[in-house]
């Protein structure tokens, strides 16, 4: 994570240094064998923690708290502390985009309902004027799961800047209600962590 993006997290509060986190990004080709396999490619991105921990029964603590960087008591492990889930959607090949995407989940269903248009698939006419480049892909946003302690302190929102690219608009999850596609486009949505 930049510094200026610690800066912004108030890094008392949390249980670890911010800046030690960092992301594992992981193409997921479970779309293979469906009619959205041209359309759709979905994302799985670990958020990892990384700790140094001090050999002799020690608690582990944040890499930047070691007096010797090269200390030989210490081993660095990256402990997963969360994870989110990305959808890239083609708005140009295979199927159409808004069905691909209603076939996929409810989720999707409900960001291509304000974003796309339904005989096209591509983004609707109010949609376009919004964008100030539109492109032909759009990075979808679909879940953000944080392990409890690490929740509440605006990371969700900063780890998914950091995996969006710029190379396409980006829409979060669906809000829980229809919204306009300004919203659509900014909403993020935290889930428990049940595995992480």
């Amino acid at each position: 994570m930049p510094r200026w993006a610690a800066a912004v997290i108030e890094s008392c509060t949390l249980p670890g240094d911010p800046s030690e986190l960092h992301l594992r990004i992981s193409y997921d080709d479970g779309l293979c064998d469906t009619p959205q396999a041209d359309t759709l490619e979905r994302w799985d991105v670990a958020v990892l923690h990384r700790c140094r921990t001090h050999h002799g029964g020690e608690n582990p603590a944040a890499t930047g708290d070691c007096v010797h960087a090269d200390c030989p008591s210490c081993t660095v492990e990256n402990v997963e502390i969360g994870s989110m889930t990305f959808y890239r959607v083609h708005l140009d090949r295979g199927r159409n985009a808004y069905w691909a995407m209603e076939e996929e989940s409810e989720e999707l269903y409900e960001i291509a309902q304000v974003l796309l248009d339904q005989q096209t698939g591509s983004f609707s006419g109010e949609v376009s004027e919004m964008l100030e480049y539109i492109g032909t892909d759009l990075l979808v946003m679909d879940r953000v799961t944080l392990d409890r302690q690490w929740r509440g302190h605006g990371l969700a929102v900063v780890l998914a800047t950091r995996r969006s690219t710029g190379s396409c608009p980006a829409a979060g999850p669906s809000p829980a209600h229809r919204a306009s596609p300004t919203s659509a486009a900014t909403a993020s949505r935290t889930e428990p962590s049940g595995t992480a």
